[in-house]
């Protein structure tokens, strides 16, 4: 029980210290409330550089040293807070001079609105801190003598006014009170006309006596309501003059008078009047002010010294000065001239003359162009001078899109992203934020951001083709420039700088040199520079090597990660007439005697170029003239113009020009000889034939049956590749084939081998020519197996067919010689 009893007591002595202590921190802050997103603070003036206004983290409800790491801090919007947030603790400190009277003047209450921002993420807090009033500023006078004339013959209960004095502090510390020195005549009346208006007044409370008293001095003490009180002085220095003893008087006391700001210089503001009862030049008057509070706007009106008509001489301000007390006096020409006196209350109506100021107290840019709907791109501040509808503002911003305003607190606006953003369509955007306020007329102002959006990687080059047809003469030289080749990237600096190179695809090399080698990639062929994307040529082309070079172009931006695109190049060579005509051994026909057309010999050549340059034709140089013999233009064939004579002689030397039609046109020469025998030579030869044709009828026979059962392998072989299930269209890399037109009909060439086979008889003869066929291999791998899968079928199909008509022919050949 005694140890629950000593915990008890020191329980409460720590509560009775919190309360204490509370207390004395109340006398210098106020509690802090949290409402509405508002701390609110109170702090004296005058405080000391380093007194704490308020634990502000731990009232944001932040951890320890989380306000460092989110670099909580404050943002002034126009004037000195003369407050900052330590950075250490977080704390809320005067950083400077507290004045109250500099800071708000006669405002009540004096409170500074801040604006304290918290990153990661963007938070924003409004903290109100009420400065509050001391009595720091003692009461003060216009003057330090204020000289006063009174005639002797003023009677008892005489009242003058006197000016008091002004503190420029507030509440209970610019209540004044007013003491007068000891006098036997004069004594000290306050009256108060409303609430608003005091005057003071010297009263004249017995008789004067110039004689025996020409001067009193006086000293009155203005003291104000502080704790502990301020006191102010003035001396006042009354002279007793003589006569004149009826002083003008007004028609009214205290003249009250509302009039708008917005006045212009030379507005009448009132008419006062007074009357005299006295005679003569005791009986003439004139007007002044003879003092004004405020004080400092004294120069604002003006009084005609006759008329007693109030104008207006100077800029009157709502917001600065709202309502103005003037002491306006009447003083006669008498000696000594007497004086009345009235007040004039004038009242300054609000006008909308403050158009709306908007301040951008945070902005964040570049805005990324994949940044998210809803990220905050800049904290405004919206006020407006003037009070009531004319103060209060509305916002929009200008375009609509795609920005927009969210309210954060009265006066405080987030500019927000609405809309996804695109740098490629729009790079920066002049956003004007609009505020109006609610007068008539209304008032508007704004304020224009630039907000630029920076690139993110985003757009993949793209070529202007798809596909590229290019065409290149054979024998180029190395080096040389084929093709130029572009891709656009509409992304900026790294992100759309785009490099090229060749990606894939290549040839197999074609057979019309003879000898194959292989497949060959297209780097071995072509080049393209990384960076203007030329398309150049590593090596001299040859037609008869490679026709049609297929291969893939990738663009890829330097961005990251970076994007490509691709397109496809078909390289056409183009034929050169660069190779002559290659003669054949010639076939030879039968043992004369020969009649008039028939065959004797058959001159064969081929050309390894293509289309018009392999397209051959046979002219007999010699000899020249009506010689026995005459060769087929196009065919080759020499046969016999005429029936042969004993004068054409034993021999005949035949020379035969084989031209192709080529530009320049390529030509070999043949010679022929031509051997006459006698008849029954030509007979023994012809029963020589026969015999061997018979021994080899068993023979004959065997060759066809092989044949025709290896036709029939290669048929069904190929049919079961070309109809068998595959994933892609198969075409075989073949050569190129060229469709040429000429008067003697179309024709195409491509490899060419010729065959041809004569009987002695002089029957028809005829060419077997074989292509391959024209596909461009589609790009992958898959397609380039089945490609050359279907190749070899291909290959071996055609193959078979010409080794079969063949055969057929030279079989049937064999039988019609027998």
């Amino acid at each position: 029980m005694q140890t629950r009893s000593k915990q008890e007591n020191k329980q409460e002595e720590k509560q009775w210290r919190r309360s204490k202590g509370g207390e004395r921190r109340e006398s210098k802050q106020a509690a802090w409330a949290l409402g509405g997103g508002q701390v609110r603070y109170s702090v004296p003036e005058e405080a000391k550089g380093g007194t704490v206004v308020g634990r502000l983290a731990q009232d944001l409800g932040l951890e320890a040293g989380e306000a460092e790491a989110r670099r909580l801090r404050l943002v002034a919007q126009g004037r000195r807070a003369s407050v900052e947030v330590s950075g250490a603790s977080g704390a809320l400190v005067v950083s400077s001079r507290l004045d109250r009277e500099e800071l708000c003047g006669k405002s009540a209450p004096c409170a500074l609105r801040l604006e304290v921002l918290l990153e990661r993420p963007l938070r924003v807090f409004h903290v109100e801190v009420e400065v509050t009033d001391i009595n720091d500023n003692a009461p003060l006078f216009p003057a330090a003598t204020k000289n006063l004339s009174l005639s002797e013959n003023s009677p008892p209960g005489s009242r003058f006014p006197l000016e008091g004095a002004s503190d420029a502090d507030i509440g209970a510390n610019a209540q004044l009170s007013y003491t007068l020195s000891p006098s036997e005549h004069f004594a000290l009346d306050m009256k108060s006309s409303d609430e608003n208006m005091k005057s003071l007044f010297l009263v004249l409370t017995k008789g004067l006596d110039r004689e025996s008293l020409a001067e009193h001095r006086l000293v009155l003490t203005a003291i104000d309501g502080g704790r502990p009180s301020l006191t102010g002085t003035v001396e006042l220095l009354v002279s007793v003059l003589d006569a004149n003893d009826n002083p003008p008087e007004f028609n009214q006391s205290v003249y009250k008078v509302r009039l708008p700001e917005n006045a212009a210089e030379g507005t009448l503001v009132t008419r006062v009047g007074a009357t005299d009862p006295d005679e003569g030049i005791n009986q003439e008057f004139s007007f002044s002010i003879v003092s004004s509070l405020p004080a400092a706007k004294r120069d604002v009106f003006s009084i005609d010294p006759r008329t007693g008509e109030i104008r207006v001489q100077g800029p009157l301000d709502f917001e600065e000065v709202r309502l103005y007390e003037l002491q306006i006096e009447a003083r006669d020409m008498g000696v000594p001239p007497l004086s009345g006196h009235c007040g004039v209350m004038l009242e300054v109506l609000d006008v909308n003359d403050n158009a709306p100021e908007v301040w951008v107290t945070s902005l964040s840019v570049p805005v990324p162009e994949d940044a998210s709907v809803g990220t905050v791109v800049a904290l405004l501040s919206v006020s407006d001078r003037d009070s009531g509808a004319n103060g209060r503002v509305r916002c929009a911003v200008w375009p609509p899109a795609p920005f927009g305003l969210v309210a954060t607190f009265a006066g405080s606006y987030s500019l927000v992203l609405r809309e996804a953003l695109d740098r490629e369509r729009v790079s920066e955007y002049e956003v004007e934020v609009r505020a109006e306020d609610g007068g008539a007329p209304p008032l508007r102002a704004s304020r224009g951001l630039r907000v630029p959006v920076s690139d993110v990687n985003d757009n993949a080059p793209a070529f202007a083709q798809a596909v590229y047809t290019v065409l290149a003469r054979e024998n180029n030289a190395a080096g040389a420039e084929l093709a130029r080749l572009w891709a656009r990237d509409p992304d900026e600096a790294g992100n759309g700088r785009v490099s090229y190179s060749v990606a894939e695809g290549g040839a197999g090399a074609g057979s019309g040199s003879g000898s194959g080698s292989g497949w060959r990639p297209a780097s071995s062929y072509v080049s393209v520079d990384a960076e203007s994307g030329r398309l150049w040529a590593l090596r001299p082309l040859d037609y008869e090597e490679l026709q049609v070079l297929q291969f893939e172009v990738r663009a890829v931006d330097a961005g990251e990660p970076p994007l490509c695109g691709n397109a496809t190049v078909q390289l056409f060579v183009v034929d050169e007439n660069d190779n002559a005509p290659a003669l054949l051994p010639p076939a030879g026909g039968g043992p004369g005697p020969w009649a008039a057309g028939e065959v004797v010999a058959k001159i064969r050549a081929v050309d390894a170029d293509s289309g018009y340059n392999a397209w051959l034709r046979y002219e007999l140089w010699e000899p020249r003239g009506k010689g026995p013999f005459r060769v087929g233009l196009y065919s080759g064939e020499v046969s016999t113009a005429r029936a042969l004579e004993e004068a054409d002689g034993p021999r005949q030397r035949l020379l035969i020009v084989v031209r192709d039609h080529g530009e320049p046109s390529r030509s070999a020469t043949a010679t022929l000889s031509v051997s006459l025998v006698e008849g029954a030579e030509a007979a023994l030869s012809a029963a020589g034939g026969a015999a061997a044709s018979a021994a080899t009828n068993v023979w004959l026979v065997v060759a066809i049956c092989a044949v025709s059962s290896l036709f029939l392998l290669a048929v069904v072989l190929y049919g079961a590749s070309r109809w068998a299930p595959r994933a892609a269209v198969l075409a075989g890399p073949g050569p190129a084939t060229l469709v040429c037109a000429s008067e003697v009909g179309s024709w195409s060439y491509s490899q060419r081998q010729s065959r041809s086979l004569c009987v002695a008889d002089g029957a028809g003869k005829s060419d077997l020519m074989v292509f391959s066929p024209n596909c461009p291999p589609p790009p992958g791998p898959a397609a380039e197996n089945a490609l050359c899968t279907n190749a070899v079928y291909g290959f071996f199909f055609f193959f078979f067919v010409c080794v079969c008509v063949s055969l057929t022919r030279w079989c049937s050949s064999v039988i019609l010689g027998s």
